[in-house]
């Protein structure tokens, strides 16, 4: 897991070369500055440190640069972002890599250089020497989107690293109030620290006054309170939206999004697909297949079907101004409740 590999470098324990890969962008962008600033002071920056794109420039440069002697310093720090060369994507290479010459750097690296390679793709093309050669010799670091265990530690750690202890129950619920983007969760999280400096400790209710609310949580916010017949406070929820001049249209899409991916996991669980399954089926994370879980069983078939209907008609009332957008939210909140 990619926290591990953090730990080592917040230890200085550094590899001389390190392959990150995968589509999470948010833990790509940590894992370099964590490397960068725990290898090189602010004063060494300027001389021992250098990035390349490599859909600008040959490979080959950037290794004569890592080559280089450190000035200064006691090592460099060369980071080469976007190797095409690394994936079977189809894309328009502006640029002829000298790959052997990586290859031969692989085998010897320098000592004093710490080497980073950053492909922001979800696969590599294992078929090619140059990634086996760096999945045998780097530390590799797979950014990947993190499972809903991995995203709990991660939480944790995180706290962690801003001094304070934050409960399970706490946890769980910000995940749930802010989803599961790790750049809003940083922010968020940040915030719940700074709050709690004087006792070092995040519980729930602190989660439940301060954790801002994305629209699509919101949305679920306000099916849970359907889901729960609590109508009064999910209409509550649609009235702020509005206050905060949400676009009717746009909640209403949200609505019918939430309420697929219910449909969509209760089918496919009635097939036997576990949550990691279903996750990937539909294209969603793991954490949100596990609330729609808990929302299918307060449907049946029939109710998600009709439910899914009333949106698609909806928003053909509201696109050809049959029903004004604000009444029509209502009067399906209010059908909903009815079920």
């Amino acid at each position: 897991m990619v926290i591990n590999t953090w730990k080592k470098i917040e230890r200085s324990q550094f590899a001389a070369i390190y392959l990150v890969y995968g589509n999470e962008s948010f833990l790509i962008n940590e894992t370099k500055q964590k490397i960068v600033s725990q290898a090189l002071t602010e004063e060494e920056m300027d001389f021992n440190f250098s990035k390349y794109d490599l859909e600008e420039t040959p490979v080959e440069l950037a290794i004569e640069d890592a080559e280089t002697f450190p000035f200064m310093g006691e090592r460099r720090v060369v980071i080469l972002d976007n190797p095409v060369f690394l994936t079977a994507e189809k894309t328009k290479e502006k640029v002829e890599h000298n790959i052997k010459r990586l290859e031969q750097y692989i085998e010897s690296p320098a000592p004093y250089t710490i080497l980073v390679l950053t492909a922001r793709y979800e696969k590599l093309d294992e078929r090619k020497k140059i990634t086996k050669a760096l999945k045998k010799s780097a530390e590799v670091v797979e950014a990947k989107k993190l499972n809903e265990q991995e995203l709990k530690v991660w939480v944790r750690e995180r706290a962690a690293e801003n001094s304070v202890q934050i409960d399970e129950d706490a946890i769980e619920l910000l995940l749930t109030l802010a989803g599961t983007n790790l750049m809003m969760l940083t922010q968020e999280l940040d915030k719940l620290s700074l709050y709690a400096s004087d006792t070092s400790h995040i519980d729930a209710a602190a989660v439940e006054k301060l954790t801002a609310r994305s629209l699509e949580q919101n949305i679920f916010a306000l099916v849970d309170k359907v889901v729960q017949r609590r109508i009064d406070e999910a209409l509550r929820i649609y009235y702020d939206l509005l206050k905060q001049n949400e676009e009717p249209l746009k909640i209403l899409s949200i609505l019918a999004g939430q309420f697929r991916l219910i449909y969509g996991t209760k089918e496919l669980s009635r097939r036997g697909y576990g949550q990691q399954k279903i996750a990937t089926s539909l294209k969603v994370h793991p954490f949100r297949v596990k609330l729609a879980a808990g929302h299918a069983k307060h449907f049946n078939d029939s109710q998600l079907a009709k439910i899914i209907e009333m949106l698609s008609e909806g928003d053909y009332e509201i696109k050809t101004g049959r029903v004004k957008k604000e009444l029509m939210i209502e009067m399906f909140l209010l059908k909903l409740n009815e079920m």
